[in-house]
Formats: structure tokens, sequence, C-alpha cells
């Protein structure tokens, strides 16, 4: 009898550990993916100078950091912008940051565990 209990109170806390664990999964994605949408939005968010026969594509950090705050701010979820800049003048790194606080067992993780997502994300035009 008292080995049952052990045993099924061991199979309840593996379940809730993976139930927990699965929460952080698809809370990691979600942040991954805002931070591929807010990649993209920035990169396609360009500004451009036409010369006669060409077309310049000119990305600065300004621009990526305005387009990728206004995404995430639209589309993030409780997500933060962390970092946008534009290593070079058509692409554009996006970092983005979320919380996530377990859903069953929050007694060991009461501050919850910062998840981060890094995106690059270049213009279509060159």
């Amino acid at each position: 009898m008292i080995l049952t209990i052990a045993y099924a109170a061991l199979a309840l806390v593996l379940i809730l550990l993976c139930a927990d664990a699965t929460s952080m999964y698809l809370a990691q994605k979600q942040v991954e993916a805002v931070a591929d949408g807010a990649a993209v939005a920035a990169a396609e968010g360009v500004a451009s100078a036409t010369g006669e026969d060409t077309v310049a594509v000119r990305l600065d950090d300004d621009a990526v950091r305005r387009a990728a705050s206004l995404f995430v701010h639209d589309n993030g979820g409780g997500a933060a912008l962390v970092s946008g800049t534009a290593p070079d003048s058509t692409s554009a790194r996006v970092t983005v940051a979320s919380t996530w606080h377990p859903p069953v067992i929050t007694l060991f993780v009461p501050q919850g565990v910062t998840l981060r997502a890094t995106a690059t994300s270049r213009t279509a035009l060159e």
C-alpha cells in the first residue's frame, strides 16, 4: 500500500513537471516567433534611396528599433524588445525577451524564467 502511494505521488510529480516543461517550450517558441516577426517587420520597413538606375537600401539602428518596437507592442503578447540593430545596412537583428511563469509548480521558480530570442532578417532589396 505504501509503495503504491509513493509510485502514485512520483507519477503525479512527473506529470506536473512535464506540463511545466511543455508550457516553457511553447513560451520559448512564442518568443522566437515574435522575434522573427519583429526582424522581418524591421527589415521590410526600409528607407531606400533611388539613383538613376539603382535602388539602394539603407537600414539604420533607429529605424530597426522603431519598426521592431511597434511590432512587439502590437503582437508581442507580453514580450519586450531588448535590442534592435542593423549590423550592416541590409539586415535587421532583433532581440526579444519575456518572462515565463510555470503554470503548475510555482514554488521552485517564484520569479519566473527569462526567455530570450534573437532573429535576423535581410531586406529583399539589395
